[in-house]
């Protein structure tokens, strides 16, 4: 039977150091059926959906053990930096596939080139083309695909005719204007969390996009955009402190994102910038699906905001074979009926139809279709020193600490420094 624990940075560093001295092989547990992944935490319906999908493959492989090791958000970032380069990391490790975030492991040799998998399994045909782009980036095949997400914009219907607004908005004024009348019936326009940066940083990252254009905003995020020299960026940065001043919930700087989340659960909220992952979320949390709309950020660039994420096998494990048999067992048809639709609307696997029995998941199948191409969080394009730096001016412009027109000269000199 599988087993599952919650960790925290300070329990791996010593379970780090007990490895490193007591084991001269590769990473994982002691055991060569022992397969160890690590991963975020997961409530709810991504839980109980990992936990099935490990019971099956353990009952079709009597013999493995899997055990998963769970931490917060930002804890499993620091401990992968941390296990980076030694034999202390898992087998399997969960993880973003932008390249300033799975990108950063794959640089440092953390992540195994599953190039022969791929031709093993037949993996180069089962995947959607839009969930394969982030596993090429590097050249060769780095992990596999766990989820494509899309990030929009979710909101109540109900507080939203309450505030009188009967349409949903298709443009950046249509948005000011409805989270204005949401504000004037007395109703907490848009939630965020501001302990986790990165959850205010969806909007601004979206206001670069609605501000900049598409290709302004991608030589900013991915090549060699100057920031301090495009008034883009000063507009960018004024429209986000002005939401700050005016839409956000109130002390939202000193709460993280799963307590600002229950302002839109309990209908205190009118939106909340989310993703495919929040359509099971909605539902665990005693919403109607039906009550509830999603639009794109209507950044007039007509592209679709997010990410994807995989499951990668780090090169240190003595047990690639065995984690590409997990790995396939999960990307398959047999795996991804068990998951369903709990972290992603749309499945990786091209095969997989839309599971429609909640109704939120074909309205981002429908987004996809939309979508005139992708832009991704800046989290994942930027390396974790010019994150660290976003965050700050972020930060600080909302609290009034730096002034919108400095912003972006703020940001290019750090960038410029390293």
């Amino acid at each position: 039977m599988h087993s599952t624990t919650k960790l925290g940075t300070v329990a791996l560093a010593a379970t780090a150091l007990v490895v490193l001295a007591g084991c001269s092989g590769g990473a994982g547990g002691s055991s060569e059926n022992e397969l160890v992944i690590w991963m975020p935490t997961q409530e709810d319906s991504q839980g109980e959906a990992i936990t099935a999908l490990i019971d099956e493959f353990e009952t079709q492989n009597p013999d493995v053990t899997v055990t998963l090791e769970q931490r917060s958000v930002d804890e499993h970032k620091n401990a992968m930096r941390q296990a980076a380069g030694t034999n202390a990391g898992p087998d399997i490790y969960w993880y973003w596939e932008g390249s300033g975030l799975g990108g950063e492991l794959v640089n440092v040799g953390m992540s195994l080139d599953l190039t022969d998998y791929y031709e093993q399994y037949g993996w180069k045909d089962r995947f959607t083309p839009a969930s394969m782009a982030g596993i090429t980036q590097y050249d060769g095949f780095h992990g596999v695909p766990w989820s494509q997400q899309g990030e929009g914009i979710y909101y109540n219907k109900t507080l939203f005719e309450q505030a009188g607004i009967t349409e949903a908005p298709t443009t950046y004024e249509g948005l000011v204007d409805a989270a204005e009348k949401l504000k004037a019936a007395g109703i907490t326009p848009i939630e965020f969390g501001g302990t986790v940066n990165w959850d205010v940083m969806r909007l601004l990252d979206s206001l670069i996009e609605t501000e900049c254009g598409a290709d302004v905003a991608d030589k900013l995020n991915t090549a060699d955009g100057d920031w301090a020299a495009e008034k883009c960026v000063t507009a960018a940065f004024t429209e986000l402190k002005t939401w700050g001043d005016n839409y956000f919930n109130d002390g939202y700087l000193g709460i993280n994102n799963d307590d600002a989340a229950q302002l839109f659960f309990s209908g205190q909220a009118a939106m909340s910038l989310e993703g495919t992952w929040y359509n099971s979320q909605v539902v665990d949390n005693g919403l109607a699906p039906e009550n509830i709309g999603i639009l794109m950020f209507p950044t007039g660039t007509d592209r679709l905001y997010g990410f994807g994420e995989a499951f990668y096998v780090n090169a240190a494990s003595k047990k690639a074979d065995l984690a590409a048999t997990f790995l396939d067992f999960g990307t398959s048809e047999e795996g991804q009926a068990i998951v369903d639709d709990a972290w992603a609307a749309l499945s990786v696997n091209k095969d997989v139809p839309v599971n429609d029995t909640n109704p939120l998941n074909a309205i981002w199948a429908d987004l996809f279709n939309q979508a005139q191409g992708v832009y991704t969080n800046n989290d994942q394009n930027f390396t974790t020193a010019e994150t660290t730096e976003y965050w700050r001016i972020q930060n600080s412009v909302l609290t009034g600490d730096i002034a919108p027109a400095d912003a972006g000269a703020e940001f290019q000199k750090f960038r410029d420094a390293q």
